[in-house]
């Protein structure tokens, strides 16, 4: 692994798993990315496999924090109980167990929506933010992240939240990929978004929401029209959050 790097990251998807060391000290990728397809039957083994394949391609060393962004909830030492965009046979498996014993060596496993928010947190558009930060992604669902004074509030799922009696799921009302469907104009989808966002400003009172995902690109067609108080931005890190939240991570659990 090159020298400028002090940790490694993986972004595991369902379409593909993306990996790459890390500059800590600038929240970029030390070396291009190398991206694998996700296996078409992503059972765990077939997953790990891949994995141990990209560390052993960047020839990471033992020393170096390696951290694995999952699309799942994640606590330590427990299972699984749930999987939406890999083969089930994810469910009661114990998932940084199954990964540190196919690489051979400890890993850390977060959330990947948490990884994502940590490195808008440390590197991106909430950099030196206090308080409370909801970092959100805005795709086929709506993705979540809780970061206060730096510090992550793991595995929430705010994009599930009740909007009203009639829209239970705030995801299915307001997600990307709903705007997309509806063929929804953008300040149309905007109002959605203020509904969405007020509700959120309402309970959790946060400093400042981010806005990551695809979308995150043509934010200046929606982001003004969200009537809400709190400051709303952009996500800066886009593609490359999850592999940079994961490694830095990692690196703050590593003693």
């Amino acid at each position: 692994m090159i020298e400028t790097a002090q940790a490694f990251g993986v972004d595991i998807g369902g379409s593909g798993i993306k990996a790459a060391p890390v500059d800590l000290a600038k929240g970029d990728f030390a070396e291009p990315r190398l991206e694998i397809l996700t296996p078409e039957v992503s059972t765990p083994q077939a997953v790990a496999k891949i994995v141990k394949q990209q560390l052993d391609h960047f020839e990471v060393p033992e020393s170096a924090p390696v951290g694995i962004a999952f699309p799942a909830p994640i606590k330590p030492g427990q299972k699984l109980d749930f999987m939406a965009n890999l083969d089930q046979s994810w469910i009661g498996v114990d998932v940084t167990e199954a990964f540190s014993e196919a690489c051979g060596r400890p890993v850390v496993v977060v959330n990947d929506a948490d990884a994502a928010g940590l490195a808008e947190v440390q590197f991106g558009a909430a950099k030196g933010q206090d308080g409370l930060v909801i970092a959100t992604t805005l795709g086929t669902g709506i993705g979540t992240a809780l970061i206060y004074n730096g510090a992550l509030i793991p595995n929430t799922e705010l994009g599930h939240i009740m909007l009203s009696p009639k829209h239970l799921d705030a995801e299915k009302y307001a997600s990307s990929a709903v705007r997309e469907n509806e063929e929804l104009g953008y300040k149309k989808w905007a109002k959605r978004l203020t509904k969405y966002y007020g509700l959120m400003e309402k309970y959790f009172n946060p400093d400042l929401f981010t806005v990551g995902g695809g979308v995150s690109r043509q934010s200046d067609k929606f982001l003004p029209y969200v009537d809400i108080k709190t400051p709303i931005v952009p996500a800066t890190l886009r593609n490359q959050a999850g592999i940079v939240g994961a490694a830095y991570y990692a690196s703050t659990k590593q003693q």
